[in-house]
């Protein structure tokens, strides 16, 4: 069995506090460094692209609403979980680079509607089937499906009691 740096801190901590259980590290800390990993693997990828990490997640946040791909900042910063002020700060910078618009919200004057420019919308349909046959490609390690059907229902129950706890 090959070790990962976690399997080394482990060692580590348990050589330095022996007292203490340090076993969620097992989990906890994997689960931190493939995020992070997986983050620097998009990062790269959407550099590409002229993009970083929050302002794909922005546009491919309004594109997979479907047409006419827009949604009230509100929506937006309580889906991307940020606060408004970090949403404002993105939705002028996508603005200025003409991929977002605001537009007047016919219910409510107001308020206003982001929405993806047609500009906005071909570059998150150029993003996407890259971005995901990459991603593809790092699930390939996984011998066969059955692995990924079992940890994919584990990741949801944790994710799920995460997002109730936190």
């Amino acid at each position: 069995m090959n070790l990962d740096r976690i399997d080394h801190i482990l060692e580590q901590w348990q050589h330095e506090l022996p007292q203490v259980d340090v076993s969620p590290l097992s989990v906890i800390g994997r689960v931190l460094r493939i995020a992070r990993l997986l983050e620097k693997h998009r990062e790269a990828l959407l550099a590409e692209f002229g993009l970083s990490v929050w302002s794909f997640d922005l546009l491919a946040t309004l594109r997979r609403q479907g047409p006419p791909y827009q949604l009230k900042p509100t929506d937006l910063y309580s889906l991307l979980m940020l606060s408004s002020g970090a949403m404002t700060n993105r939705i002028d910078r996508l603005e200025q680079d003409g991929l977002v618009e605001r537009l007047r919200d016919a219910g409510d004057r107001r308020s206003v509607i982001v929405q993806l420019t047609s500009k906005g919308i071909e570059l998150a349909n150029a993003v996407m089937p890259v971005l995901f046959a990459k991603e593809h490609e790092l699930l390939a390690q996984f011998a066969t499906p059955n692995e990924l059907d079992l940890l994919v229902p584990l990741l949801r129950q944790f994710l799920l009691s995460l997002e109730e706890t936190v």
